[in-house]
């Protein structure tokens, strides 16, 4: 962790590198979010470590992505349902990164987009402990 103190303007994103290297059980956290029919129609994709090549669709770059977060981010996390506003505060957090295509925001978006406060948000992730690999991008 960085000694930079994050504050309500930092970006954060989930760094999934992170994640995998700290939770052997994060592919199982990211299936269990896909429906049924999801999963069973896009088996072949998520399935394993499988990789696939996305065509960034504004820059036109191709990107080697796991194909699991693929489906959930590009087609489940976009589903009217996939952000309940009884759903805890991590859950809540790490699922609007998840909607938003896991590009960074700062507490302050994260809190304005899920209509609640940002402080304790803040205090939450920028504490010692990191969260489904939600963490500051510090420069």
């Amino acid at each position: 962790m960085s000694l930079v103190k994050p504050t309500l303007d930092t970006p954060f994103h989930i760094d999934f590198n992170w994640w995998q290297q700290h939770d052997r059980e994060w592919r199982v956290h990211l299936r269990s979010l896909l429906s049924e029919e999801d999963q069973e129609t896009y088996k072949d994709i998520i399935d394993g470590d499988k990789n696939l090549d996305y065509v960034d669709p504004e820059t036109a770059e191709v990107h080697v992505v796991d194909g699991l977060q693929h489906v959930l981010i590009t087609k489940t996390a976009q589903e009217d349902d996939f952000l309940d506003p009884r759903t805890s505060l991590i859950e809540a957090v790490f699922r609007l990164f998840l909607k938003n295509g896991n590009l960074p925001m700062t507490i302050q978006e994260v809190g304005s987009l899920l209509e609640r406060d940002p402080k304790p948000i803040l205090r939450t992730l920028a504490g010692p402990r990191v969260y489904r690999g939600i963490r500051p991008i510090i420069k």
